[in-house]
């Protein structure tokens, strides 16, 4: 249970866990291993060098990537747990066609994560557990939803750290 947080702090890890950014960036070093350096830009072409280097950052500063010496970007225990949710939670949402069958693993995540935050804010409220059954796409959904809440739970108590907003990254 995540009663230790407020709900802006968890507002805060939810934006932070949604970012297109930051899911790519997590899920790109764990798919592939770590980026060598100087190959962030050519490993997410479709990113702006300005998202990418704020990203990267953010990702540094809340201990979910690490440099490497000789190996470039890659994940702490931290960001590979979170690796680890992410598969997770994509499995229930391809399992389940959430939020549409054909959708891209991104997209997939953030509505995800849009029906876990509801009940992680709840179950800090009211002890309650699990997301509300009418906002899935069947009773099973909520059931089977239940594997990824638990992950996400366990993944915030052991990282508090991502509850902290940052300030913008200062100008070089």
């Amino acid at each position: 249970m995540t009663a230790s947080f407020t709900p802006d702090e968890l507002r805060n890890a939810f934006a932070l866990l949604s970012s297109p950014g930051l899911i790519r960036l997590i899920t790109e070093i764990d798919d592939n291993g770590p980026i060598p350096p100087r190959r962030l830009a050519g490993t997410l072409p479709d990113l702006s060098a300005h998202h990418l280097r704020r990203t990267a950052h953010v990702a540094r500063v809340h201990g979910l990537v690490g440099a490497a010496p000789g190996v470039g970007l890659a994940l702490t225990d931290a960001g590979s747990e979170l690796a680890d949710f992410y598969d997770a939670t994509a499995r229930w949402a391809r399992r389940h066609a959430y939020p549409t069958r054909v959708c891209d693993f991104t997209t997939r995540l953030q509505h995800s994560l849009s029906l876990l935050a509801p009940a992680l804010l709840a179950s800090r409220a009211d002890g309650s557990q699990g997301p509300a059954s009418e906002d899935m796409p069947c009773a099973e959904a909520a059931t089977d939803l239940d594997h990824p809440h638990a992950l996400l739970d366990q993944w915030l108590n052991a990282n508090p750290q991502v509850t902290v907003l940052l300030e913008p990254e200062p100008v070089a």
